[in-house]
């Protein structure tokens, strides 16, 4: 009996012996491997964020030459995770110009196509001068590549103009694009579902005034920004909306009378002090107004949007007067482009 429990047991001991070998070998490294791994995986989205800041710094007076009001207004659209790590992200300028002649009249096409940095590509002429013959939208992409997976924090505590990397891909100043990022974070909203994050704009001088009498002539600059994430299927799953109106003065001697080295706030940031609900049917103003839009608009694909007759439809119509036109080429462009 004893010698057919030694010929059972044998085999099933081997096997146990076996099976705890392999616990601290292949099968052990898999599981480390993948704990590893999992530490590197970028999460979903969880909230999203749109930074800015605007500059007038570069315009110029008659005197300079060609007189010129000049608003650079860099932009950051930010998808965060659950740790707040950097999971999308997209980073623009909208630099644009508006000249006047030697008697300040407005030469500029208002009409013409006012694009932003990255849509100038090439266009741009950075390239030649490059150090490392990388255009601007080029570097802005890499910057863009490092910032992924780290926090904002982790971002700031780096020594750029060190940093092996980011040194070998990008030559340009960061400040101002950690700058928006940092802002991004700091305003962003929770979104359920979000897969991709897109970045939609409009950019229009029309406003701009040559001079008249006594009167200076006046450089606007209107650019529109839309935020917005998209679900599996292309809903919008949470959007933010806003207008940087940046006006650059001139006196009548053609010298710029605004302050270059002012702060210039957007239409949200400017909450109540923009002015509408005063002349607004609804007593809403704008910042109100651009968030009722927004959330109306979660839930629905770009097409279904478009497709709604938006001065007929009875939510809007109780919650939004302005005009969503523009709005809404900035929404399909941020689907268009969303990653």
């Amino acid at each position: 009996m004893k010698k057919i429990l030694s010929i059972i047991l044998a085999p099933v001991l081997s096997m146990a012996l076996l099976a705890g070998c392999g616990s601290n070998g292949k099968d052990s490294d898999k599981k480390d491997n993948k704990k590893t791994d999992n530490k590197t995986v970028v999460g979903s989205i969880a909230k999203i964020g749109l930074g800015h800041v605007t500059s007038i710094g570069k315009s110029k007076d008659l005197t300079e030459g060609v007189a010129s009001g000049q608003v650079d207004t860099v932009i950051a659209a930010v998808g965060f995770d659950k740790d707040n790590k950097v999971v999308k992200i997209t980073i623009d300028t909208a630099q644009t110009k508006v000249e006047f002649d030697q008697d300040m009249k407005l030469t500029s096409d208002v009409n013409a196509e006012n694009k932003t940095k990255v849509e100038l590509g090439d266009g741009y002429g950075m390239k030649k001068a490059s150090s490392i013959g990388k255009e601007w939208f080029e570097q802005i992409a890499a910057l863009e590549d490092w910032m992924m997976g780290k926090t904002v924090e982790e971002i700031k505590a780096v020594n750029t103009e060190e940093d092996a990397d980011l040194k070998a891909s990008v030559t340009v100043g960061v400040e101002s694009y950690v700058q928006v990022v940092e802002e991004a974070f700091a305003n962003a909203v929770a979104v359920n579902g979000g897969e991709t994050l897109g970045l939609g704009h409009e950019i229009s001088i029309a406003k701009s005034k040559s001079a008249e009498g006594d009167k200076g002539a006046v450089a606007q600059v209107d650019t529109v920004i839309m935020v917005s994430a998209f679900d599996k299927d292309g809903k919008v799953a949470g959007a933010i909306l806003d207008t940087a109106q940046t006006k650059v003065e001139f006196d009548k001697d053609g010298k710029v009378a605004t302050d270059k080295n002012g702060e210039f706030k957007t239409k949200v940031e400017l909450g109540n002090d923009y002015g509408m609900k005063k002349a607004s049917s609804i007593g809403k103003e704008w910042f109100e107004q651009a968030a009722a839009l927004t959330d109306w608009m979660k839930g629905k694909t770009v097409e279904e949007i478009k497709a709604v007759n938006t001065e007929e439809d009875a939510d809007l119509k109780a919650s939004v007067t302005v005009g969503v036109d523009s709005y809404l080429k900035t929404l399909e462009e941020a689907s268009n482009k969303a990653k």
